[in-house]
């Protein structure tokens, strides 16, 4: 029986050709899954095509999941989901409360005909460069957190280049590459510059910065504000039921730091926004109650994973910054 066939008056590229009659044999129940297609050889002699144009369409199946191959045999049915058209590799750092509903966000955008992978290399380039390797020719887009880890383009390099996106975090190394991310130095200069007729009201503002996770962004940014507009302040990698003095703001990127920063004022009796203040990195439902509200510097983690999902569903090449706010409450 005839799988594949080519118009080539037809006005449409050869390799999409090839793609949908596959599909078209799939839906008809004419191959089924294990079975075996007509070699790269084969389809080329019979329609006097370059190797290129059918390995394209074979490749393309096989990103999306129709088509496994078995080197030195051939290509053979995967899947008959031949609806999915889009299949990403999704790389996480780790998942939270945040990271949560960005995935949520990507998801609902990309519609119905997508199939996404989600995986996390927490933090460790052995796993990163693990996953990608694992992972790589099996996807129609990769979708890349890459966080602050180092010397990784090599790396992305060995994906197809025009299927990759960063998100997140960038940086010069990956400027080439597509990307939504967050601008570290600009937003959380921007944002302690907008609260600062409620900063002047303290003597010190203190970065908790253990640099593991955090972007070195944060750490600029602060520095910067804190000198420019003649604040002390200091960076300290832990807090570890630091004493609290009065007059302090704590500037926290990590939650867990921000549980034992409540928990040692609450030892310490001091009120959080009269006595000292916090400042936490990251908007989530709970901290608009914790401690009657706590302020936040936060990007809008929903409207990142609209943005990527318009970007791959349209195939832009934007690198964009994704707009950071303020939310002031009772804990400044």
């Amino acid at each position: 029986m005839k799988i594949i066939s080519i118009h080539k008056n037809r006005g449409l590229p050869i390799y999409k050709q090839i793609i949908f009659s596959i599909e078209k044999a799939i839906e008809e129940k004419s191959i089924k899954i294990n079975d075996k297609l007509p070699s790269i050889n084969k389809v080329c002699l019979e329609f006097s095509l370059s190797r290129d144009t059918v390995l394209l369409a074979y490749d393309e199946l096989k990103k999306r999941g129709i088509l496994y191959a078995i080197p030195g045999k051939g290509y053979y049915v995967k899947s008959i989901g031949i609806t999915i058209k889009n299949k990403v590799f999704l790389l996480f750092d780790e998942l939270n409360v945040f990271k949560e509903d960005l995935y949520n966000s990507f998801i609902k955008n990309m519609g119905t005909d997508v199939q996404v992978d989600i995986y996390f290399h927490h933090f460790n380039i052995k796993v990163f460069q693990k996953l990608i390797q694992e992972n790589n020719g099996n996807y129609t887009k990769y979708v890349i957190m890459p966080t602050n880890l180092k010397k990784i383009a090599p790396i992305l390099n060995t994906l197809p280049i025009q299927d990759v996106y960063i998100l997140d975090q960038t940086n010069p190394e990956l400027e080439k590459f597509p990307s939504i991310s967050q601008n570290f130095v600009k937003d959380i200069y921007a944002a302690l510059l907008e609260g600062k007729s409620r900063l002047d009201n303290y003597q010190k503002l203190i970065l908790i910065f253990p640099g593991f996770r955090e972007p070195i962004g944060m750490k600029i940014g602060f520095e910067k504000f804190c000198i420019d507009h003649h604040f002390d302040y200091e960076i300290i990698s832990e807090f570890n039921k630091l004493k609290i003095n009065i007059g302090e703001v704590f500037i926290i990127p990590n939650d867990r730091d921000l549980v034992q920063v409540i928990e040692q004022s609450e030892i310490d009796n001091l009120k959080i926004g009269q006595d000292f203040g916090i400042i936490s990195y990251n908007e989530t439902p709970l901290k608009k109650v914790v401690a009657n509200g706590i302020t936040t510097i936060s990007t809008n983690f929903e409207k990142m994973g609209e943005i990527l999902a318009q970007m791959i569903l349209e195939n832009k090449k934007d690198q964009l910054e994704n707009k950071c706010q303020l939310i002031l409450r009772n804990s400044l």
